[in-house]
């Protein structure tokens, strides 16, 4: 069957060059965007029963975006003036780019990671003396402790904010083609919104391993998969689904 609909479970991209647009646009397909999921913070009160207090940290280990705007916040809500000396790691040039949003970026010490955590290590291994502090979600990936607690270093994790599941149900009645997911949560988002959820016709993309388990488990046929060498993101992974299927016979 033709794919003419797509639904991406993220939040719409803020820049005009998003690979999406540009398949949108070359495919002659129609794009949607709606998160399945949202996050909502912590507050500094239920924090402090996390037994954090953020004067006792000397860098700060971040995962993504989200922990970026949500230890600036509690900090605000907690009047800790961040210090200078603050150092920060990031998992990604992505997250250690936007950290630009709350601090002068050449003036501050900043260790970027490439991709994933693994990769982030060697550079807190090299400041085993610091004390570290993970400002995460209540959904973090086990193997984020897990490298932690192997580097024997002195760290805590502080749940700053939590993912929360998205109510869907002006969607109960529209059909797409394609629904695209990256995480374990936005398949339990379907689900919840949806319980009696039949795939049939629909075709079911997926990102990362975690992503397809929790599709599988579920009992879905997971038609497209990223990333993989020929298609190392969801955009090229779609593209090439969509040319195989939309071919003139």
């Amino acid at each position: 069957m033709k794919v003419k609909t797509i639904l991406v479970s993220q939040p719409e991209p803020k820049i005009e060059n998003s690979p999406y647009f540009d398949l949108q646009e070359k495919q002659k397909v129609k794009i949607d965007f709606r998160p399945f999921i949202h996050v909502e913070g912590v507050d500094a009160k239920e924090i402090r029963l996390q037994k954090v207090d953020l004067k006792n940290y000397t860098a700060i280990v971040l995962t993504s975006r989200n922990a970026v705007d949500h230890y600036f916040r509690v900090a605000e809500e907690m009047r800790f003036k961040v210090p200078d000396t603050m150092k920060y790691f990031c998992q990604s040039e992505a997250v250690a780019y936007y950290l630009q949003k709350y601090v002068v970026y050449r003036k501050r010490k900043i260790y970027v990671g490439k991709r994933n955590f693994a990769e982030l290590s060697p550079l807190i291994k090299k400041y085993k003396d610091e004390t570290f502090l993970l400002p995460t979600t209540d959904k973090l990936k086990p193997e984020v402790p897990k490298i932690l607690d192997e580097l024997k270093v002195d760290w805590k994790k502080a749940i700053f904010y939590r993912t929360v599941i998205s109510d869907l149900s002006d969607l109960a009645d529209v059909y797409y083609d394609i629904l695209v997911f990256f995480s374990p949560s936005g398949i339990d988002s379907l689900f919840h919104n949806f319980p009696d959820f039949k795939q049939n016709d629909t075709r079911i993309a997926v990102f990362g391993n975690t992503t397809i388990k929790a599709a599988e488990e579920k009992g879905l046929r997971v038609d497209i998969a990223a990333p993989t060498p020929e298609t190392p993101s969801m955009t090229m992974a779609l593209e090439k689904y969509i040319n195989e299927v939309n071919k003139k016979k």
